[in-house]
């Protein structure tokens, strides 16, 4: 059976303290969301999405007073960031409280926090009271989704968990239907637990801002993959992704195409806002409406283009294995 579409927070919240799964709108993307504190209910998360259980969760929280419930210690860098861009499109990775469960951190001694904006989030979060551990509320590695029919193509029915057919069902429960999500694009991902700050994933927060705010003490990002949307490859629909530098090189490379999608017209490339907003759409259109290959004009390297550019460069990498 699919799940129910509502605007009701109070059902909404009624599911998550039964441990249930529901899909919740925010600013970026809309994520699949579980009580934080319940580790069966976390666990269902990675069952859903089918998403390795050494991937870490973000803890979404409803005011930034609440990053010192999930941190041992708040750095600098991360209660600056929170101070300027709460509620907002960031995440701060900072050393975990003691309570924080190994399933959301992936058994890493940090975890990720965010305030989003978003109004029927933010009530939600406000009645829960604590944490909501939320990824993207899709399949592992393919296209996010921006609004409550992306969810539900996603992860309407996926089954139930032993195919006896009478326990809880593997997908979500119910989906917080708040309209399309107007950015578009993940949250900005900052490791705060290292000096300087690395930006681990551009997002909706400029690097550029991030670099202002911090008074230029950010590096490139290093290590291991240790936040969502580190992976070589993501964000991926089924037909291939090919990349371009201008109009001219997309239209040159569609013409060996077959039935290819050309997404970065020159409006596009103007508006990145607008880019960033309609980029997931037309990812999972183009496996909707059977096009052999996306190609996709590359936005400058500046503001939304940095999270527009890593998106894509996903997208088109090497899937072997």
């Amino acid at each position: 059976m699919p799940p129910r579409i509502t605007t009701d927070v109070a059902d909404a919240l009624r599911v998550l303290r039964d441990g249930g799964l529901v899909a919740i709108p925010t600013e970026t993307v809309y994520g699949l969301a579980a009580d934080a504190s319940n580790e069966a209910a976390v666990r269902r998360i990675f069952a859903a999405k089918g998403r390795p259980v050494d991937h870490p969760l973000i803890v979404h929280v409803a005011r930034g007073a609440q990053l010192a419930d999930w941190a041992d210690e708040v750095p600098p860098s991360a209660a600056v960031l929170a101070s300027a861009c709460w509620p907002g499109p960031l995440t701060v990775i900072v050393p975990k409280a003691a309570h924080v469960l190994d399933v959301v951190t992936g058994g890493r001694p940090s975890v990720g926090v965010r305030v989003p904006a978003h109004p029927l989030t933010t009530e939600l979060l406000d009645r829960f009271g604590g944490g909501l551990a939320a990824p993207s509320a899709n399949r592992f590695g393919r296209v996010s989704p921006t609004t409550a029919q992306h969810v539900l193509r996603d992860l309407g029915d996926l089954g139930d968990l032993d195919g006896g057919g009478d326990d809880e069902t593997i997908g979500v429960d119910l989906i917080l239907d708040g309209g399309p999500c107007p950015i578009g694009v993940e949250s900005t991902i900052v490791d705060c637990t290292v000096d300087p700050a690395q930006v681990l994933r551009p997002g909706g927060i400029a690097t550029e801002e991030v670099e202002r705010l911090l008074h230029g003490a950010v590096a490139p990002a290093s290590g291991p993959s240790r936040a969502s949307g580190m992976l070589a490859s993501h964000y991926a629909p089924r037909c291939p992704v090919l990349l371009a530098s201008s109009p001219a090189e997309a239209r040159s490379i569609a013409a060996d195409q077959v039935n290819p999608l050309v997404i970065g017209d020159p409006a596009l490339l103007d508006d990145l806002v607008r880019y960033a907003q309609q980029l997931y759409d037309l990812l999972r259109r183009a496996d909707e409406d059977g096009h052999g290959a996306v190609v996709a004009v590359l936005p400058p390297a500046a503001g939304l283009g940095h999270a527009i550019r890593d998106r894509l460069f996903k997208a088109a990498a090497d899937r072997a294995g």
